[in-house]
């Protein structure tokens, strides 16, 4: 059966996804790609170009963050920490991104680039000035505190429950979004 290039390119991504999310950006290979979608290794550099590209297109996530014009704004930071919570619990997709954006620089580079795209525009229509600084802040506590249970599973994170988490993180946020 022929496959449409549009088909085939979205086969790549399916089975890359699941690569990366297995085995990690390192072990995670163009040959095991080709092989699992069932084409040639040439074809996915041909779409792709690059084991990076690949990734960075793989990784492709919108955070699906809340719209907080419609949050009380003492509601904010409990509000971020909670949708996070969430996410990361939801998609495996955004721990691969953080696991692999440790050691490697094209992973890093993705998820500045969703975080910058997603998170700072939504906090400049909550928080208003220094956005890029308040939002470098709240991701520094939410990937934190991601590395922390879901990647290095630290047992006090892993066994905190959501409530806990937000009740000790709510505040922080609230103080990077809201203070003078």
């Amino acid at each position: 059966m022929r496959r449409s290039a549009a088909e085939t390119k979205a086969v790549i991504l399916a089975v890359a996804r699941e690569r990366f999310a297995a085995d990690g950006y390192e072990k995670a290979t163009i040959r095991a790609v080709a092989a699992e979608s069932g084409i040639d290794p040439a074809m996915v550099m041909r779409y792709f170009g690059s084991k990076e590209k690949l990734f960075a297109t793989a990784a492709e996530f919108d955070l699906r963050l809340p719209d907080l014009s419609q949050v009380s704004r003492e509601r904010l930071g409990e509000t971020i920490i909670r949708h996070f919570l969430e996410r990361w619990r939801a998609d495996d997709g955004l721990q691969v991104l953080l696991r692999t954006g440790v050691t490697n620089e094209a992973a890093a580079q993705r998820m500045r680039e969703v975080f910058g795209a997603q998170l700072a525009p939504m906090i400049v229509t909550s928080a208003g000035d220094r956005a890029a600084t308040r939002a470098a802040l709240v991701a520094s506590q939410v990937l934190g505190m991601a590395l922390c249970r879901y990647i290095l599973k630290f047992p006090p994170a892993v066994d905190m429950s959501d409530e806990e988490v937000i009740e000790w993180l709510a505040p922080t946020l609230q103080r990077y979004l809201t203070s003078a």
